[in-house]
This record gives C-alpha cells, sequence and structure tokens, in this order.
C-alpha cells in the first residue's frame, strides 16, 4: 500500500493535479512542444548524474546490469502476449501491441521513483540509468516479431477458412518479405535512434567524460530546479492520463485488470533479479523493480501505431498511460520498496 509520505510528495500532488484539471474540464493547457522540452531536460539532468557515477563504476557490475536489462526487456513482452491470449479479451495483433509497452520503460515512472528515494534519503546505485537506455529497444522488437507472427497465424486462419479474413484483426497484409525486412529495418533503427534514448545515453557520456569543475558549474541547472521540473512534468503527465480516463469502458475490465497485474509481476520480478542476480542495495532494487514495471507511453506508442496499425491505440495507451502510469506513480513505487526492504536483506 502507498505511504502517506509517497502520496504528499510534490511530484506526485501535481499528477494528480493534472489528473482533476482534465476531469473538471479546466482550460489550463500546456504549451504543445513544453512536455517535450521538460523530458529532455530530466532526461539529461539524470544521463548527467548517471555519467558522473559511471566514470568510477564497476565494468563486470555495468555489464551484468546491461545482460539483465536486456533479459527483461525481451522477456516481459512474451509474458505479457501469453497473458493477453489467455485472457481471451483482444486479438492476436492487438496482444502484440499491448504487450510491447510493457517490456520497455517509463522515463516519468523512474523519475518519480528517484524522487521518492531522495525524499526518504535512501541512496542507491547508478546502474538502473544504464538499464534504463537498455530497456528502450528490445520490447519494440519483440512487437514486432510478434506482429509479424500474429498476421502469419491470421492469413493461415483465413485460407484454412477458405480465404475469409476477418477484418477485425487485420487491416492490410504485407505483400512481399521484402517489405517487411525494409519494415523492420526501418523500425528498429528508429528505435536505436530514439530521442530518449540519445539525450540519455550522451548525457551519460558527456557527464562521464566532463571535467569536474565544468560539471560544477552545471549544478544549479541540473540539481536545484530539477524537482520543480518533474512537478511540471507529471502535472502534464497526469492532464493526459485524466484524458484517458474515458477509454476505460471500451478497454474492459479484464484488460484493465492486466494495467495492474503486469507491473506487480514485473515489479516482483525486478525486486529479485536486484537483490539475488546484482545485488543492489534497496534503493537500487526498487529502481530495477520500477525499470520492469513499468510500461512506455512515449518511445512504444508510435512504434506500434506504425508497425502494427490494425491494432487499437485506445487499448495499449489506455492501458499504459490512463491505468498502469497512475498506478506505479500512487502505489507501485512504495510497494515495490517494501518489497526490496522485506527481501534485499
Amino acid at each position: 500500500m502507498p505511504s502517506l509520505s509517497n502520496l504528499l510528495l510534490p511530484a506526485v500532488l501535481f499528477f494528480v493535479l493534472g489528473v482533476i484539471a482534465r476531469i473538471v474540464k479546466s482550460d489550463l493547457r500546456f504549451p504543445p512542444d513544453l512536455a517535450k522540452v521538460l523530458s529532455i531536460y530530466l532526461l539529461m539532468a539524470i544521463g548527467l548524474h548517471g555519467g558522473q557515477a559511471l566514470a568510477q563504476a564497476n565494468l563486470l557490475i555495468a555489464l551484468s546490469s546491461v545482460m539483465w536489462a536486456l533479459i527483461m526487456g525481451f522477456t516481459l513482452p512474451i509474458i505479457g502476449y501469453l497473458i493477453l491470449l489467455a485472457s481471451k479479451r483482444v486479438g492476436l495483433l492487438d496482444a502484440a501491441a499491448i504487450s510491447a509497452h510493457y517490456g520497455s520503460v517509463s522515463a516519468g515512472t523512474f523519475l518519480t521513483a528517484i524522487a521518492y528515494l531522495d525524499n526518504a534519503g535512501i541512496e542507491h546505485e547508478k546502474y538502473p540509468l544504464i538499464m534504463l537506455a537498455i530497456m528502450e529497444t528490445p520490447a519494440i522488437v519483440v512487437g514486432l516479431l510478434l506482429a509479424a507472427k500474429a498476421r502469419q497465424t491470421i492469413a493461415a486462419r483465413a485460407n484454412k477458412a477458405g480465404n475469409t479474413i476477418d477484418t477485425t484483426e487485420v487491416v492490410s497484409v504485407p505483400e512481399d518479405d521484402e517489405g517487411d525486412a525494409n519494415n523492420f529495418s526501418h523500425l528498429l533503427r528508429d528505435a536505436l535512434t530514439n530521442g530518449s534514448v540519445i539525450i540519455l545515453i550522451g548525457s551519460m557520456i558527456i557527464g562521464a567524460i566532463a571535467i569536474p569543475s565544468g560539471m560544477q558549474k552545471l549544478t544549479p541547472f541540473v540539481d536545484d530546479i530539477f524537482m520543480g521540473v518533474l512537478c511540471l512534468f507529471l502535472f502534464e503527465m497526469g492532464h493526459v492520463a485524466g484524458r484517458r480516463l474515458g477509454d476505460l469502458r471500451q478497454v474492459g475490465f479484464l484488460l484493465a485488470l492486466f494495467g495492474i497485474f503486469m507491473p506487480v509481476m514485473g515489479g516482483i520480478l525486478g525486486v529479485y533479479i536486484g537483490t539475488y542476480a546484482l545485488n543492489f542495495s534497496i534503493g537500487g532494487v526498487t529502481l530495477v523493480a520500477v525499470l520492469a514495471a513499468s510500461a512506455s507511453y512515449i518511445a512504444v506508442p508510435p512504434a506500434m501505431r506504425l508497425a502494427v496499425p490494425e491494432a487499437n491505440p485506445s487499448y495499449y495507451l489506455t492501458l499504459s498511460l490512463g491505468i498502469t502510469f497512475p498506478f506505479n506513480v500512487i502505489v507501485g513505487i512504495p510497494l515495490f520498496h517494501k518489497l526490496a526492504q522485506l527481501i534485499a536483506v
């Protein structure tokens, strides 16, 4: 259960305020690109801090962190896909698009977790920053592969049934393998060069190689105003999440339950990986759990929109941003921290 201290964290309160502002239909609106600017700043700030710490990091631990980030990034979408198929609430292509969101990460959730730990005075390793950057891409790749397999399955079913394709599941079937390969290559390149990945990894490199005196001059910019910018960012995210509340009826109860079950399951898996595989402190274990519990709402949606146009965006956007993100911010982070305290001792 969430602790009162987490519910009263300014960043969380601003998220709630954003939801309320949307519910009461306030005329308050952010400039179109402000949220993007805020997210770039936040990723840059944590990247610089991570780079400074990683300059003295243990290479073996860093490589182990990368390996486990890849394992979680490739495994969690497959688990989510199988659960969705077992529920029989969505088609194969919807299941592929939704599951891709649950192997990727939410930078907003991760930043809120850092704020939670800092507010409680809990130290944490910087290696989860590497994992944050790594986990953006594998889930997109898995989503593309699952969608390709789903199209083959649907086409095979259609041929067996007399070449009648269910248009609720397939809008268009790729004409040739070369087109599929080109599309996959294009989307993979986009995933690897995603703006959030570039700014985070680039900032980490800069933080690692920049001279200390130069980094000290950035302290007012990357430290003193960080929490204020995070509050603005989460206010906007709350406003966007509030916009998705009306889609809950379309998603349905069982699918909405998936949006809570997946982060809980992923968070528990992350606690065990952070504790027994990576041997992190309680703070570090909490961050690994948050990464495993995340659902992407920035990098994956446009990739799935382009690669799987047959899937219903209301499903994956409502689940990732309208259900999983609020759950993690309000309930998940303190829950995973408590689990880390119980296990990582």
